[in-house]
């Protein structure tokens, strides 16, 4: 079992600190930018003369490159320079943004996903990089915690806000304007990063290939279970927005209140979760119970929301979509703690960049089928029991297929995979 450490009194120093909240900023932009596309669906829609099933590829297709290039991005950063990859890589997103608001047909923007999806995919791997070579390991909780601060808040931010400028300016001048405002940060960025470019010699011995880490059970849970929490998390930031305006009827203004105080509410959720789990494993809790509980139980009591929500009235709802979007929170506080948890120091790099690939291919699937049904069926109603059926199958992956959760021993004469799952 995981041992508790004594808490830490030291501080982080200012410098780092700075680093740290840009960091944080950019991951708050880079989730308002992903997202800002499903904003405008309702409106997008109708002006360029697409189908559901076109705007369906439209909202996965940054998925498409940001998935498929996370593997390369972590190969890139650990042999060039990190902060000037990942300034590159903002500035490639943020103007993808930018010329969204400027062109005029599928084609062009099919494009332009790509080429966002081309430039966040460096986040994560550089964000990981940045903290692994500047952070001493009893900073890292804390520079971890308010990254995450941003994955939550950044949808949240651009469903209230976003919804509402653009019900009141049009969609084409909130991209414009959001992509060419984000170039700012470059500047601070270019002022304050990190001078450290290198990694102290780890040692490599007893660290798993690819094939003997794809053998394990808990490998495969992990992985099975953020592609399940990562399609309900992707069904609600693509196709939620376009949901409650064309088959529940709302403005844009109540669609923009409703996603805003859901992720909000979230990332409340998500925090209190995290810090309830810590508290009640240093309470001499079993961590497998815990940290189970809170993420397989969390994105299965989401897909219980989404499920009902589609078959009740307005009111009820909008009340169960943010108990669904809040229960997708709590799961969230957990996930990577397992995952940390199981690979150790030595496999966590490895194991966190294939899960993170893997789960992100829920990107790809989850916008284009939800297109694909609605275009046959005319409404949302399987699409949501699909991501009810989605949900299930990911609480069972994390509470069932993840064996305890406890560090694996990487040694390369001992494979096999615990059978108890608590």
């Amino acid at each position: 079992m995981p041992t508790l450490r004594p808490a830490e009194r030291s501080k982080i120093p200012n410098a780092l600190l700075i680093i740290i909240i840009l960091l944080s900023i950019s991951v708050f932009i880079n989730y308002i930018d992903r997202g800002n596309l499903s904003i405008a669906a309702p409106i997008l829609k109708d002006e360029l003369g697409i189908s559901a099933t076109q705007l369906g590829v439209l909202l996965s297709a940054f998925f498409w490159t940001y998935a498929c290039l996370h593997l390369f991005y972590g190969w890139l950063v650990d042999r060039l320079n990190v902060n000037w990859v990942f300034a590159g890589a903002f500035l490639l997103w943020s103007a993808a943004t930018a010329a969204t608001g400027i062109v005029h047909t599928f084609a062009a923007l099919f494009i332009l996903r790509l080429l966002l999806g081309m430039g966040e995919a460096a986040s994560y791997p550089s964000y990981n990089k940045i903290i692994a070579l500047n952070f001493e390991e009893e900073h890292r909780g804390v520079a971890n915690s308010v990254l995450a601060s941003g994955l939550l808040l950044g949808p949240g931010f651009g469903m209230l806000f976003g919804g509402l400028l653009m019900a009141r300016f049009g969609w084409r001048p909130f991209f414009i304007v959001l992509g060419l405002a984000s170039m700012l940060w470059i500047l601070p960025w270019l002022r304050w990063m990190p001078k450290k470019q290198y990694a102290t010699q780890t040692e490599t011995a007893g660290v798993p290939n690819l094939f003997e880490f794809l053998l394990l059970r808990s490998a495969w849970g992990t992985c099975f279970g953020l592609f399940c929490g990562n399609y309900v998390n992707y069904f609600l930031i693509t196709w939620l927005p376009f949901y409650l305006v064309r088959e529940r009827h709302f403005s844009m203004d109540k669609m923009a209140k409703i996603g805003g105080i859901a992720y909000l509410l979230a990332a409340l959720a998500c925090t209190v979760a995290g810090w309830l789990s810590d508290r009640w494993i240093a309470a001499g809790v079993a961590p497998s119970l815990v940290r189970k509980m809170f993420t397989g139980g969390g994105i299965g009591m989401s897909g219980v929301f989404l499920g009902l929500a589609v078959i009740n009235g307005p009111a009820v709802c909008v009340a169960l979509v943010i108990l669904g979007v809040v229960a997708f929170g709590v799961s969230a506080s957990n996930i990577w703690a397992i995952t940390q948890t199981l690979a150790g120091q030595r496999a966590t790099g490895r194991w966190v960049g294939f899960q993170s690939f893997f789960g992100n291919m829920s990107g790809m699937v989850a916008p284009a089928v939800t297109g694909f049904v609605l275009q046959r069926t005319g409404q949302f109603y399987w699409a949501f029991l699909i991501v009810t059926a989605v949900a299930f199958a990911g609480a069972a992956s994390w509470i069932f297929l993840v064996g305890r959760v406890e560090p694996v021993i990487w040694d390369r004469k001992l494979r096999a995979q615990p059978a108890a799952v608590f």
